[in-house]
């Protein structure tokens, strides 16, 4: 028998593995529409196995002890890897306390006969574990946000592409609210496509901006302003009957801003503007 935890994870890990592989599979949590039987063996094992080569009768005291940087390195690439499969916090928590109630059923039986000494130990193991699971709730959370982060800012781009409809006439469709950092986004795409296709004329299209206020409007003359700054005169279309008395109701002047009802009204504007005239192609009809 072993007379400390260090001692017993070292010569028992593959019992402790199986232990901690048995409760995890007999969970509620078990989540194998996110991760297969062998991956969670692996990263399980993985972990043990840096638990084991860095755990110490010194330092299992000391949770913050350098010593345990590759256990901390581990366990924040599982934490990570999981926000990023979907696995929801309470499951990842769960992960981890899973092998604490391992450790605990081997201390159980294999220091049943020294109820001093089991106690000692699973002092210890609770105190080291419970901060290896504060270390993993902190990390995963850093890793969803930056998940969140990372598709927020993928759908910010999707919902703003610049479309160059015709040679030096690029159109920009909004959709959603805009806030002071999607306008930024918006800005420099916008001036980025102008620069890049040498247009002269961009179109605003807000018909999927659900509402107009004060604030949307400022950000709305902030691309305007810019846009005119790159030489190129800027169309906003769009604007719908509620948008129209909306606008009039906050007194916001416009009137130096060509504005268009539909797209296709504000597309016609630009043709006329670029001097290009767009006609239906009469096909003659050929006699029998």
């Amino acid at each position: 028998m072993a007379n400390s935890v260090t001692g017993l994870i070292r010569s028992n890990k593959k019992d402790l593995l199986d232990i901690w592989i048995q409760k995890q599979l007999n969970s509620d949590s078990l989540r194998d529409d996110l991760m297969t039987n062998d991956e969670l063996r692996a990263q399980s094992e993985d972990l043990i196995d840096g638990l084991s080569r860095t755990l110490t009768d010194e330092n299992i005291s000391n949770a913050e002890s350098t010593d345990f940087d590759e256990v901390f390195e581990i366990l924040s690439g599982i934490s990570i890897s999981r926000a990023r499969q979907g696995f929801s916090p309470r499951e990842t928590g769960q992960y981890i306390f899973s092998l604490k109630e391992a450790i605990l059923e081997l201390l159980q039986r294999e220091m049943a006969a020294d109820p001093r000494l089991l106690f000692d130990e699973s002092v210890k193991v609770n105190r080291l574990l419970d901060n290896f699971g504060i270390t993993t709730f902190e990390t995963f959370i850093k890793g969803r946000e930056e998940l969140i982060l990372r598709q927020t800012e993928e759908i910010s781009d999707i919902s703003t592409p610049v479309i160059q409809v015709w040679e030096g006439i690029l159109a920009l469709p909004i959709i959603g609210t805009l806030d002071s950092s999607r306008t930024q986004v918006v800005m420099e795409n916008l001036l980025q496509k102008i620069v890049d296709t040498g247009s002269s004329i961009a179109i605003l299209d807000i018909s999927g901006v659900p509402a107009v206020d004060s604030l949307v409007a400022q950000h709305l003359m902030k691309t305007v302003s810019a846009t005119r700054l790159m030489g190129a005169d800027c169309i906003i279309s769009g604007i719908r009957p509620e948008i129209a008395q909306t606008i009039v109701h906050l007194g916001i002047d416009l009137s130096n801003i060509t504005t268009k009802a539909s797209l296709a009204s504000a597309l016609k504007q630009a043709f006329s503007m670029h001097k290009l005239v767009v006609k239906r192609q009469e096909i003659e009809k050929k006699a029998l």
